[in-house]
């Protein structure tokens, strides 16, 4: 590759950093049949791992393995048709013999499976033709069970599921599919520390006690400034050692945002050129110009109060008892039940988090071309 700080996924394990005892411990626990959580901000790397557990030749050799992301979904219906598609995604280089056994199951969305030109199947099914989503739920894991190989899937942003208003009964109703799936396990991933927490942890709720829970750190400094100088070394280039370090502090060690100011440090040395702390601001500055556009249609559709709201918890950087009088009148906010209002619509948005007591914008470039720009 042109250049080796990936920003857009899996590519192959020469590209990816460390997590070296995650990805055995992973592998050992789904090898040995048990179902996992795993927990951890967005951005650090979640699903990258999975392909890189998935990719590793004990699994890969001997299991069909699915990655489902459920986090643009908002009922059961939108979950069923994205875990479908997954499945015949995966399923379809593999040959009619393997993926015709799933569709002969597939009894409910049959006659709305497209073919091309050579044959292969697209799922191309709108959501209106999924009229009865448990039946094909009923269908989806009846292959499952029935595969060829054992099936591994991963379930990203899990919590989603709690957001369904369709079908209350959502979570009794996988966690008995999954007690019944013998030929499947599963890697439940979320983001949502609060949430996830609460649906394998609560007595009161289906998935209690049914996972094993992993808490996914950051990588350490030490390792990412050892995949970083090597990196550059390959390409006939030098790093400064505080790049890393400095980098690490500004971001927190959240791998999306190093790799992608690491990929643009990285273009911006040539051969035999040393990269120095001085580029990072450059660098930074390039990615926020890239966003700009998008940043202010962002905020521009924001509701007014949520805007305020959110500007505010961007001046403040990490915010805490925002619905204190001291903080309504800091930033001049109209009262505290409308910040509580639009607190709680950015939440739901994903536009800030709520973690120990700290309220923080989600994207860090956001906060920082807010900074740059706005605050």
């Amino acid at each position: 590759m042109k250049n080796p700080f990936v920003t857009n996924g899996y590519v192959s394990p020469e590209y990816f950093c460390d997590r070296e005892k995650e990805t055995a411990k992973i592998v050992s626990l789904l090898m040995n049949e048990n179902n996992i959580a795993l927990i951890s901000p967005r951005r650090l790397g979640k699903t990258d791992l999975l392909r890189h557990c998935f990719g590793q030749s004990e699994i890969k050799e001997h299991y069909h393995t699915f990655i489902i992301d459920i986090y643009a979904t908002s009922s059961v219906r939108d979950f069923v048709n994205v875990f479908g598609k997954a499945v015949l995604d995966e399923l379809r280089p593999k040959g009619k013999s393997v993926w015709g056994t799933f569709l002969n199951v597939l009894a409910s969305l049959r006659s709305e499976i497209t073919f091309d030109m050579n044959g292969q199947p697209t799922w191309g099914i709108g959501l209106g033709a999924i009229t009865n989503p448990s039946a094909t739920l009923d269908e989806i894991f009846s292959y499952l069970n029935n595969a060829g190989k054992p099936c591994l899937i991963a379930i990203d942003e899990f919590q989603q599921i709690t957001k369904y208003t369709d079908d209350p009964n959502i979570e009794a109703a996988l966690r008995t599919h999954i007690q019944r799936c013998s030929n499947a396990h599963f890697v439940f991933s979320g983001s949502h520390r609060h949430l996830m927490g609460a649906m394998f942890t609560s007595p009161a709720r289906p998935f209690y006690q049914s996972v094993t829970l992993i808490n996914l750190p950051p990588i350490s400094v030490d390792k990412y400034a050892e995949f970083c100088h090597k990196n550059f070394e390959l390409a006939g280039k030098r790093l400064d050692t505080l790049v890393v370090a400095e980098l690490y502090n500004r971001f927190n060690g959240i791998t999306s945002y190093m790799q992608k100011v690491m990929n643009i440090l990285f273009s911006m040395t040539g051969a035999g050129e040393i990269c120095i702390p001085s580029m990072i601001d450059t660098a930074i500055n390039d990615l926020l110009d890239f966003s700009a556009d998008t940043y202010d249609a962002l905020l521009y559709q924001m509701p007014e109060k949520q805007r305020i709201a959110f500007m505010a918890i961007a001046a403040e950087g990490k915010a805490k008892a925002i619905s204190s009088g001291d903080f309504v009148r800091k930033y001049r906010l109209q009262s505290a039940s409308s910040v509580s209002s639009a607190v709680k619509g950015l939440l739901e948005k994903d536009f800030i988090t709520y973690d120990k007591g700290i309220y923080q914008v989600y994207d860090q470039f956001f906060q920082l071309w807010l900074q740059r720009n706005k605050l």
